[in-house]
């Protein structure tokens, strides 16, 4: 038969309550005891438990409050909601927790989870990043480890038939240094991408320089992009270098002066010396077809400029001989000057980085890319015409084209046409040959042309060969130029 003690209070056996009822509240233990409850399961029922701690077993907090402040777990714990559980009022505030170890090529395709954030590093190659099925609100962020999105990009794709900004498909980060924030509005938009920066404030993403000489200059062009443009001898500094060492790479185009003509039925001088290099990221621009594939990686270092000066062209009286172009440098590159031309007094067209052309009659024209360069810097200058037929001398090799023959006075080779500065110009142009009734042009890209009586000289910073004569003094070769293009933003 079931029976019922009724008491107020329950004691140990020193006199201290072990449970105390005071109208309606009840006291389990007494101030400054431990009450433990030990595989068994507590059940209040319209009643209010009051505490300002709750603990695990060994102690550690599961709540714990403060004055007005509460705090779930402890320092070092993980809150987590169980499986299919969800939660409300702590909603986001736009911003995600980032994982903070890199997801790298070999990791791709990524699965994205709303509320989180990824580093993505494609130094190695691109990565895919799945987005998550949407929700009101869904949101998931990107960021580039290594400022090398624009050489290995990333593709977002969204789950299913749902969209990126309304339109259907994946989208691309190409950008370098780029963070993304996509956030789920709806069926209509899907995803839009509510912050999109490019900020460097890590540190310095590109190449920072700077140029000393006179006349020599520093620009922008094309928005991303510095322009160093050196006319005479100068100085390219460079004092910082770029957090991604891809950006380290610099374009040129160096040019030597063009070589002077030779006088009384002199031919036309070789073009200086043409030599270009491009490489990522400095190629959106259209190079000259001789090109080289790569670039300069620089250094933080001064890097010395040496712009060569024309040659002179030879003088009738009194007679003094003529020059070949000085030699134009950066770096490694060194573009050679053009070869001087054959006159009437014996002298023979001289190889260069175009050669020069032959004397009237019959004299061969200077052999061309000497140095042998790869791509080739320069090409042959024409032979002179046959006597007497006017004592047509040949004309001086270009870039691109080699010079003419002397048949009715040659033609300038052509130079080599590039954008590294903008705008479509072309260099090294090599000089006309001389001629009785008529004469040759000079080459596209600076080259002098051929006259009756004296030469015209080659343009200034272009490296054009100097302009020969029937009679009278030969040109003089154009000086050379050195430019140097990098992205700086």
């Amino acid at each position: 038969m079931a029976s019922t003690i009724k008491v107020d209070n329950v004691q140990n056996q020193p006199g201290t309550n072990t449970i105390n009822k005071c109208g309606t509240t009840v006291t389990v233990g007494a101030c400054g005891n431990t009450v433990n409850i030990c595989g068994a399961s507590v059940v209040a029922t319209g009643n209010v438990v009051k505490s300002n701690a709750l603990q695990a077993s060994d102690g550690g907090n599961i709540v714990n409050q403060c004055g007005t402040t509460v705090t779930l777990g402890a320092t070092g714990d993980t809150i987590a909601l169980a499986s299919g559980a969800t939660q409300s009022g702590f909603g986001r505030t736009g911003t995600v927790d980032w994982i903070t170890t890199p997801k790298v090529t070999g990791d791709s395709p990524i699965t994205g989870v709303t509320g989180k954030g990824y580093f993505l590093n494609t130094t190695a190659g691109t990565i895919t990043v799945n987005l998550p099925a949407g929700a009101a609100g869904s949101i998931v962020s990107m960021a580039d480890y290594a400022a090398t999105w624009q050489t290995n990009n990333v593709t977002v794709t969204p789950n299913g038939s749902e969209k990126i900004g309304g339109v259907d498909g994946s989208a691309t980060l190409d950008t370098e240094g780029q963070s993304v924030t996509f956030v789920y509005i709806d069926g209509t938009q899907g995803w839009i991408n509510t912050m999109d920066s490019t900020s460097n404030v890590r540190g310095t993403s590109f190449v920072t320089a700077t140029v000393s000489g006179a006349c020599n200059t520093l620009t922008t062009v094309c928005t991303n992009y510095k322009l160093a443009k050196f006319v005479g001898p100068g100085t390219f500094c460079v004092s910082a270098l770029a957090t991604n060492p891809a950006n380290d790479a610099v374009g040129y185009m160096v040019v030597a002066g063009g070589g002077g003509a030779g006088a009384d039925r002199g031919g036309g001088g070789g073009a200086g010396g043409f030599r270009e290099g491009t490489t990522a990221p400095i190629v959106p621009y259209t190079a000259s077809p001789l090109a080289a594939a790569t670039g300069i990686t620089v250094t933080a270092s001064p890097y010395p400029i040496v712009v060569g000066a024309g040659g002179v062209g030879t003088i009738r009286s009194p007679r003094t001989q003529g020059t070949q172009g000085g030699v134009s440098t950066f770096s490694t590159i060194c573009s050679a000057g053009g070869g001087n031309s054959g006159d009437a007094v014996g002298s023979g067209p001289k190889t260069g980085g175009s050669g020069g052309g032959g004397v009237a009659p019959g004299g061969a024209g200077g052999a061309g890319n000497t140095p042998p360069t790869s791509p080739a810097q320069g090409t042959s200058g024409g032979a002179g015409g046959p006597a007497p037929a006017g004592y047509n001398s040949g004309a001086g090799g270009g870039a691109s084209v080699a010079g003419t023959g002397g048949g009715s006075g040659g033609a300038g080779g052509a130079g080599a046409t590039t954008s590294i500065s903008a705008t479509p110009t072309a260099y090294a142009g090599g000089g006309g040959g001389g001629g009785n009734s008529s004469f040759g042009a000079g080459g596209s890209g600076g080259g002098g042309a051929g006259g009756t009586c004296g030469g015209s000289p080659g343009t200034i910073n272009t490296g054009g060969g100097g302009g020969g004569p029937r009679l009278q003094n030969g040109g003089s070769g154009g000086s050379g130029i050195v430019m140097i293009r990098y992205k700086f933003q």
